[in-house]
């Protein structure tokens, strides 16, 4: 009978505890659905000059700009890469220019202009929103320098108004050669486009990455940047009035870098040009019939060289944030569905949102496409970084989706997830950076690092090194490699380009994240 006793009570003890516990969870959830995940709806402070430096992100930060350097053509000039040298000095000859400059495009000794641009723009976006932070931590004037380098070829490559040369060399002729750009001596053909051959894509890209690059040096030299816009002015113009997508009229990109439509790259180059100019007509082209064809506004995308919506939709999003009373007449509703599309690709990206997208590794890595897997979660993490930023300065505390809400530190957190998984901390262990960390990528589908530095080789000869079971002799330090496949495996091979192989735009967008975590600063509120 005792014993029975004890049993009840014990038994009513634990049931009342158990309700207890779940009043409590009740409590806050409820809190939680009141106040979102930050708490209260008081925004927090605006950051201040650059503080204090997170190492692991300025180490990381430090390493993948040398990439750059790597990917140079050209005379190199203050050559910091020990196995690189000069190379493709005659490129344009053929049509008297000077195209010797530019960037290798990622694991062959190709110069695609789209995807070059591409890397020009969101390096200039980066600089410009983060310059102070490289600077804070030594990185600026390296950034600027690679920057330089592609716009310096992106001018020459566009002799006149409605010209503009998008590739040197023959991919399939150069697919067929294993060997260092130094040692190249097959012919290199130029393709171009022009008004009855229009690429309005790789035009307006092109346009986009000269005006952002213009705002870059405005103030360091007046001369070059006016050059930059002019350019830029030109490219959109040709780009608008002669429409047609370049892989269309020139099918043979279309197995390398083949552009889904040439909407969204207009609707880029005409928010950069308003940025860079405060012309109203370019508020008024992605407002506009443009903006309602082409801009997708309700249907979150993905940020990459190919799909430029979402990146213009978090630009457009900065004038609301900084100059919403200058433009609320004339352009705040358009700009408004702008802002709310962007609201709806962060709301995608948060793990917590009720939209959260599901293209995710059971680890949390953002994941749409096998073929160089880390480019998405990288610029979509860039892309979260900058708009917490915004949302930090302009003193805006919550972010709504659906039932939820969420602060800028929780998409400061989403980004700091995908760069840490990125810098090792994943299933395999391993820093998809190469040159950071104790473990990374070994076998990198580069021809340059894969070749002994003294080796002579030409172009058959060349593909023992692509086949030998030997690592690399060269570090291509800071190349930002394809990434791992949705079941979290990764196979270190040179032959598994899908995954090992580089590309300076990869680059670019980490170098953008990586510059967001180095340390907190408030956002300029114009880049004029």
């Amino acid at each position: 009978m005792g014993e029975k006793s004890r049993s009840r009570g014990c038994c009513g003890w634990f049931i009342a505890f158990l309700v207890l516990a779940l009043v409590v969870v009740a409590v806050v959830i409820g809190l939680k659905k009141k106040f979102g995940h930050g708490g209260s709806d008081k925004p927090a402070p605006v950051p201040g000059p650059p503080g204090a430096v997170d190492q692991k992100y300025s180490s990381a930060l430090k390493t993948a700009l040398q990439f750059f350097d790597v990917q140079k053509s050209g005379r190199l000039v203050d050559n910091k890469i020990s196995w690189r040298g000069d190379s493709a000095l005659k490129d344009g000859s053929q049509a008297k220019l000077d195209l010797s400059k530019g960037m290798y495009d990622a694991g062959d000794n190709m110069k695609f202009g789209f995807p070059m641009a591409f890397t020009a723009t969101v390096l200039s976006w980066a600089i410009l929103e983060y310059g102070d932070q490289m600077d804070h931590v030594g990185q600026l004037e390296t950034a600027q320098g690679s920057l330089k380098w592609i716009t310096d070829y992106l001018i020459n490559a566009h002799p006149s108004e409605n010209v503009l040369y998008i590739q040197v060399g023959d991919p399939v002729a150069d697919h067929k050669c294993w060997e260092k750009p130094e040692a190249m001596t097959e012919a290199r053909p130029l393709i171009q486009v022009n008004a009855s051959c229009p690429g309005s894509d790789v035009a307006a890209e092109t346009a986009a990455a000269m005006a952002s690059a213009s705002l870059v040096f405005k103030k360091a030299d007046s001369t070059y940047s006016s050059t930059l816009l002019k350019h830029a002015k030109q490219l959109f113009s040709f780009a608008n009035k002669n429409r047609g997508s370049y892989s269309e009229n020139i099918p043979e990109v279309q197995t390398y870098y083949n552009s889904t439509g040439y909407g969204d790259e207009l609707l880029w180059a005409a928010s950069w040009l308003y940025h860079a100019t405060s012309d109203d007509s370019y508020l008024e082209f992605v407002t506009g019939q443009d903006g309602e064809d082409y801009a997708q506004l309700g249907s979150p995308t993905w940020f990459s060289w190919d799909n430029k919506l979402a990146g213009t939709q978090v630009l457009l999003a900065r004038l609301s944030f900084f100059k919403a009373t200058d433009i609320s007449n004339s352009y705040g509703s358009g700009l408004s569905s702008y802002r709310k599309t962007a609201e709806a690709v962060m709301c995608g990206l948060l793990p917590d949102s009720p939209t959260a997208t599901k293209s995710r590794t059971d680890s949390g890595l953002i994941w749409v496409s096998q073929w160089n897997s880390l480019q998405h979660p990288v610029a979509s993490a860039f892309l979260a970084a900058v708009y917490s930023d915004y949302m930090l300065t302009s003193q805006t505390p919550k972010l709504k989706c659906d039932s939820e809400s969420f602060t800028p530190s929780d998409l400061r957190d989403f980004a700091k997830s995908q760069a840490d998984y990125v810098l090792g901390k994943n299933p395999m262990d391993m820093s998809f950076l190469v040159g950071y960390g104790d473990k990374y990528p070994e076998f990198v589908h580069h021809r340059g690092a894969s070749i002994p530095a003294d080796a002579k080789t030409g172009c058959k000869d060349g593909f023992r090194w692509l086949d030998s079971s030997n690592p690399n002799p060269n570090v291509a330090t800071g190349a930002l490699v394809g990434g791992p496949f949705l079941n979290e495996t990764f196979i270190d091979s040179r032959n598994n380009s899908m995954q090992t192989e580089p590309s300076t735009y990869n680059s670019a967008v980490i170098v953008g994240l990586l510059s967001s975590l180095v340390t907190t600063s408030s956002i300029v509120e114009s880049f004029t």
